[in-house]
């Protein structure tokens, strides 16, 4: 089990509410951090700026984000090891190091890798430290709420970061004036993360773990089967707005893309809100269906834009598919593991939307430079729409998780060994209510 420097189970006297100071200073910390994360989003610009092409920039990318990935399967050790606190505020360092080592290089070479490994890892590992410290000071059963409502800042800062970067680029002389504008803000905004997590964590103490299990033989016992392909597909679908976005905004004479984020975290959020209950309500394969064809016919409807305004349709289509799926894929997938192992099953899903990111971008990195951006639009969306068929026919509802109690809900007990018991035959996941209180 993901072991806390702070754990609510232990506390004699919770809180009355969960939204007091400290959720509220999570939320700021997490706002600033999706801000700085936005800012970066012209980094296909900053290759091409440096002397590279769409695809290498895709190859950079998708070489930082491999790196994640394989992060994954130790982060969760670490944080038990080490704890949140050491973690958390080592990475936030590495972050606001990594802003300013972008702006190290003249010209495009080797150096730009590692620097990208560095940001990407750290990113990783700091919104896993956050969900683990907020999963840590809130009773039990209110744990999936809290997540679920930090994570709405999100949103918040997907507003604010390509807003900011469009004023930027509105302003300032291209090159290294805008560069070192964005990435240094970015760095100023991942210091002012690492004070606010300093303040946070001041005085928390860890206990280690008496056992822990390594990811892959958890990841290999509680196999959460065909929804990592959503995982994969959501993942290579968020390569778009955040590599190759403002090369197509660019490419078309645009401004910037801040409309687009405008409209996509609006969307997201509000749909968000209001689809809470339809996991409840319609069963999660239509949910997830849905999802699947709002984010392939977003990708498609990105072919007719013109204008700055004609962000405004595809961008709200696509929120909405992320909105419906992000917390359907999180929910069944981590479902799949014991309750004990629920923080590194999360942190192992939440890697294979980074898979998704692996394989894309270099791959529409190189349709874009073969063929252009119309061709791959297209290929992106009707891949995900087939994708999205072909889940929704091959599965039923109760292998996804339509249960009220399975065996991820109690305590495993070990082998000689120490290896985690086999899975009953059932299927995985938890109950579409729970799934629904935590969209």
């Amino acid at each position: 089990m993901m072991n806390t420097d702070t754990t609510a189970d232990l506390l004699p006297n919770p809180p009355a509410t969960i939204y007091n100071k400290t959720f509220w200073t999570c939320y700021l910390a997490n706002v600033l951090l999706v801000t700085a994360n936005s800012l970066t989003f012209r980094f296909a610009d900053f290759v091409a700026f440096l002397g590279g092409d769409e695809q290498t920039a895709g190859t950079i990318v998708g070489t930082g984000m491999l790196a994640a990935v394989i992060s994954r399967f130790g982060l969760g050790q670490a944080i038990d090891h080490y704890g949140t606190r050491l973690l958390w505020r080592a990475s936030s360092v590495v972050l606001a190091a990594s802003c300013v080592l972008f702006l190290a290089a003249d010209h495009l070479n080797w150096t730009i890798y590692p620097v990208r490994i560095l940001f990407a890892v750290s990113m990783a590992c700091m919104f896993s430290c956050s969900i683990v410290y907020i999963q840590g000071i809130v009773p039990a059963h209110r744990r999936t709420e809290i997540i679920a409502s930090l994570g709405s800042s999100g949103f918040v800062g997907m507003i604010i970061g390509p807003l900011l970067g469009d004023a930027m680029s509105a302003f300032l002389p291209p090159g290294w004036p805008l560069f070192s504008t964005l990435f240094g803000t970015a760095g100023a905004l991942a210091t002012a993360y690492y004070l606010i997590v300093q303040r946070l964590t001041r005085g928390d103490s860890h206990n280690r773990p008496a056992q822990s299990i390594t990811a892959h033989r958890l990841l290999l016992r509680y196999w959460p089967g065909q929804i990592l392909l959503i995982a994969i597909v959501l993942g290579a679908a968020l390569t778009i707005p955040t590599v190759f976005l403002t090369r197509y905004a660019t490419h078309l004479g645009l401004r910037g893309i801040g409309t687009f984020f405008l409209a996509y975290s609006s969307c997201a959020f509000v749909c968000r809100v209001l689809a809470a209950r339809w996991m409840e309500t319609i069963g999660l394969r239509r949910v997830i269906l849905i999802g699947m064809f709002c984010l392939g016919c977003g990708q498609l409807l990105l072919l007719l834009v013109r204008a700055e305004w004609h962000f405004l349709l595809p961008a709200a289509v696509c929120g909405v598919g992320h909105a419906l799926l992000f917390p359907v894929v999180v929910s069944v997938g981590s479902g799949c593991f014991p309750l004990p192992y629920r923080g590194t099953g999360t942190t192992l899903i939440l890697g294979f939307t980074e898979v998704g990111i692996i394989i894309a971008a270099p791959v529409l990195g190189m349709i874009i430079d073969t063929y252009g951006f119309a061709a791959m639009f297209t290929a992106t969306g009707l891949t995900t729409l087939s994708f999205g068929v072909v889940y929704y026919l091959s599965t039923t509802q109760a292998q996804i998780g339509d249960v009220e109690e399975t065996l991820s809900d109690q305590e495993p007990s070990y082998s000689a060994d120490g290896a985690p018991p086999a899975v009953a035959a059932q299927p995985c996941g938890e109950a579409a209510a729970s799934i629904g209180r935590s969209a």
